[in-house]
Formats: structure tokens, C-alpha cells, sequence
């Protein structure tokens, strides 16, 4: 399992979120991201090209090595100044209010602690930071709705812990107060791992 989770699943992940239609939402939550950037889930490194030139500094968070080893690339050919951190966003060795801005891109569904992960980015964005978020979730049709939650269970061991059925808004809310939120089907996406949450928070 460790094979697969640290060697086949980072280049699986690569190629599939590669896809020219996830790097138009990338570019559209980050585009205002700015200062002392956290990164949770940092996987391949597929943000960096999309960050703006108002990033002064980007700190990223991933447990797994394998996604850290893909990524080394693409970090070598930015312009910004990286720090990687290979850990779990549940237990976060910085400082409260460290960060002006805190990213998660399709992170939230697999974090075996989601709320826990949630308080911590609460805890190290600034009082006048935000927390910028773009995440795949539960739908608001009762049918597709009814399969995310018969095939979360299978999803979890193809996709290391990812769950199609979180309450991402709900979640969110739990921390933050949600200044903007789009919540849409991705095209050509199935809609079972389409719904996506696309959304800015600041501290409530």
C-alpha cells in the first residue's frame, strides 16, 4: 500500500489534475492570494504556476513524499520562494497567526482529522487573512448525493483517504465566516467527484 500511495498515486494524481480544466479554477480561487502563503496539500505543485506576483513567500504542507519528490520541478522553475514541509496538516509547527493567506486545493476530502486540520488553519492565518479553498464535495442532489456516500468507501483506498461526500461549506463554516462561495458541477467531471466548493473565508 505504501508502493502505491508514495510511488503510483502521486503520478496518477499528477496526470488527471494536470487537466487543463482544473488549472482554470486554480487560477480563479488564487488570483488574489497574496503576502505569507501556507499551502495545505501541496501534492504535485500543480498551484505554483498560478500564483500571483503578490506572493511574497510559500510554505507547503504535505505528508506524502512521493507528491514532495514530483513537485521538486516544478518548484525549481518558479520564481517564488518555497519552503516544504513533509508533515500533516493536523498538527501545524508554526506560530498562531503566522500566515496572510492559507490555500487548500482538493486537500480537504482526504485529511483523516478534517475539523482538526480546519482549526489549525484557523489558528495560523492572521486576523486580516484569508483562507482561500477550491475542493471537490457533497452534492446538493439527493441522487448523486445517495452514490458519493455508497462509493466514498472504495474511493478511500483508490484515492489515499479522499471522500466524495464531505460537507465542504459546512465544514468551512465551522472555523470561518465564508466571504465568497461558487458551488457548481465541474463539465465532463463525473458528478459524483464533480461538485466542487470554490470559495474565500476569513476568521468569523
Amino acid at each position: 500500500m505504501k508502493f502505491y500511495s508514495q510511488v503510483l498515486l502521486p503520478k496518477l494524481m499528477d496526470i488527471t489534475m494536470s487537466d487543463p480544466r482544473m488549472s482554470q479554477y486554480r487560477e480563479a480561487v488564487l488570483s488574489e492570494v497574496s503576502g505569507n502563503v501556507l499551502e495545505i496539500g501541496f501534492g504535485t505543485g500543480l498551484n505554483l504556476p498560478h500564483y500571483p506576483e503578490t506572493v511574497q513567500k510559500l510554505t507547503t504542507v504535505d505528508p506524502n513524499p512521493g507528491m514532495n519528490q514530483l513537485a521538486q520541478n516544478r518548484i525549481e522553475s518558479s520564481n517564488i520562494d518555497v519552503e516544504v514541509r513533509v508533515l500533516s496538516s493536523e498538527n501545524l509547527p508554526f506560530p498562531d497567526e503566522s500566515f496572510d493567506s492559507v490555500v487548500s486545493t482538493w486537500t480537504l476530502c482526504s485529511i483523516v482529522q478534517v475539523e482538526r486540520a480546519l482549526a489549525e488553519i484557523h489558528r495560523v492565518l492572521k486576523s486580516s487573512g484569508k483562507f482561500f479553498f477550491l475542493e471537490h464535495g457533497l452534492s446538493e442532489e439527493p441522487k448523486i448525493q445517495g452514490w458519493q456516500n455508497f462509493l466514498t468507501p472504495l474511493q478511500k483506498i483508490v484515492g489515499d483517504g479522499c471522500h466524495l461526500n464531505r460537507p465542504i461549506q459546512s465544514l468551512v463554516e465551522n472555523q470561518f465566516h465564508i466571504l465568497e462561495l461558487d458551488r457548481f458541477y465541474a463539465p465532463k467531471i463525473p458528478k459524483t467527484i464533480g461538485y466542487l466548493y470554490k470559495g474565500v473565508a476569513v476568521k468569523g
